[in-house]
């Protein structure tokens, strides 16, 4: 990944999968991701703080946050010390960290595409990606559109504990 070059985090499952941890925290929704050459932007909705009253009640803030590269170190130096060794959770509808989980599965998908830039959204659950791709050989590179649904993701989610430490990563569903 261009943004860890030479740094042992070349994961993107990794930073993801943090990600997607700082966006349940936030009560993010509608995400959008571009990777810049130095970190990335955040865009989504944003839900109203638990408990908060507003005088429009349940009306969705547009944020935007620039998430530098030492940003994103230190949202995933954080994950890694808020995970639990306790039993992963059971992927449902309303899994409580459902972006750390579905950026987490997306990220190994994107590991083993091994993209020389990414844009990510996200609608309702729904993803779609445009990775830019080396071309195998000396070939130019092009983009790739790669779409999954909440199903997919949650189907992902369902057997990545499974397939942790397989080479193959999580199935391609949804792949376009």
């Amino acid at each position: 990944m261009r943004i860890y070059e030479g740094s042992p985090r070349q994961d993107w499952e990794e930073v993801l999968r943090s990600i997607g941890a700082y966006a349940d925290r936030e009560r993010l929704k509608e995400l959008l991701l571009l990777e810049l050459d130095e970190g990335f932007i955040l865009q989504a909705l944003a839900l109203p703080a638990s408990g908060a009253r507003t005088e429009f009640e349940g009306i969705l803030t547009k944020v935007t946050r620039e998430l530098p590269d030492d940003e994103i170190a230190q949202l995933m130096d954080a994950a890694v010390a808020n995970r639990t060794e306790g039993p992963p959770e059971t992927p449902h509808a309303e899994l409580t960290n459902y972006y750390e989980q579905a950026l987490r599965v997306i990220g190994a998908f994107v590991d083993g595409k091994r993209p020389r830039d990414l844009f990510l959204f996200e609608q309702e659950g729904s993803f779609v990606l445009r990775l830019l791709v080396s071309a195998s050989g000396a070939g130019a590179a092009g983009h790739q559109l790669v779409e999954f649904t909440r199903d997919d993701i949650l189907g992902m989610i369902e057997v990545a504990p499974q397939q942790r430490g397989d080479a193959a990563g999580p199935p391609g569903e949804g792949q376009s």
